[in-house]
């Protein structure tokens, strides 16, 4: 509902992917399974159609490939052109824990676009969003999150709060080092410095954000804060503190979406 809804905020079309991985040893002792796997994945396809094409008016059609998941669907993504994936969290592997290796990981690594990951599924949603939490850290990605805002905001009615978080890491706790009055005033300040440039990237795109600096493990007070300011979107950099080269396993990027309950979407 989730995907359906935004898409209907956006006047958008819908293409459905169902991906079946069938790999040659499995083939050898049951290769009919492939083709009932083939066929089960169209007609639950053609039931989505079916379900939600009429009650929501939007454009859908569906794809049924073979293949891995995570390796198709940014595949399909670059060949459609797509603007958005939108999937859940759970994959193969669980949502509660670090998800190196799942679907949803490998999708956004590989993906050509943004990704927007549900949670849970919400039969009340509306694809528009009230409160918008958007972790900075001055990062290319970081910017690029603030930025993107307008796309999310612009073409939905209503009014949208926008935060702008940055969060200061305990640095003694990971290279053991004394923090004085001094290097805490110095923080502090560069802190403020870093959520006022986000602040001024959000005014030129013309959106009105208000700012929260928070000190601890980044994932952590991400979750923490879109949970008590009650937000219905976290918009992250897809790299986020972590760097451009590495997977994201245990970065912030997947430990937000990992534990926050609200939808994450994760600007490439």
């Amino acid at each position: 509902m989730e995907t359906l809804s935004w898409a209907k905020a956006h006047d958008s079309k819908v293409t459905i992917v169902h991906a079946v991985f069938f790999d040659s040893e499995e083939f050898s002792i049951s290769p009919s399974q492939l083709e009932e796997r083939l066929c089960r994945g169209k007609e639950a396809c053609e039931k989505a159609v079916e379900d939600y094409s009429p009650q929501l008016g939007v454009d859908l059609e569906y794809l049924v490939v073979q293949g891995e998941p995570h390796e198709v669907i940014p595949a399909v993504a670059r060949e459609r052109g797509a603007d958005l994936i939108v999937m859940g969290t759970y994959g193969r592997r669980g949502i509660r824990r670090m998800i190196m290796g799942s679907v949803t990981s490998g999708v956004i690594l590989d993906s050509p676009c943004d990704v927007l990951v549900v949670k849970k599924q919400c039969e009340d949603c509306t694809g528009e969003y009230r409160h918008i939490l958007v972790p900075y850290d001055d990062s290319e990605f970081s910017r690029k999150a603030v930025s993107h805002i307008t796309n999310i905001t612009n073409s939905r009615s209503g009014d949208t709060s926008t935060t702008i978080l940055y969060v200061i890491p305990r640095y003694e706790e990971m290279v053991g080092f004394f923090r004085t009055e001094s290097i805490e005033s110095r923080l502090r300040e560069e802190a403020t410095k870093v959520v006022l440039g986000g602040e001024k990237i959000a005014a030129d795109e013309g959106i009105t954000a208000n700012t929260v600096v928070e000190e601890g493990n980044p994932a952590d007070k991400i979750v923490e804060t879109a949970e008590g300011l009650g937000c219905d979107l976290i918009v992250l950099g897809s790299h986020g503190w972590h760097g451009l080269s590495r997977s994201i396993l245990g970065s912030t990027t997947e430990r937000v979406i990992a534990h926050a309950n609200i939808p994450v979407l994760v600007v490439r």
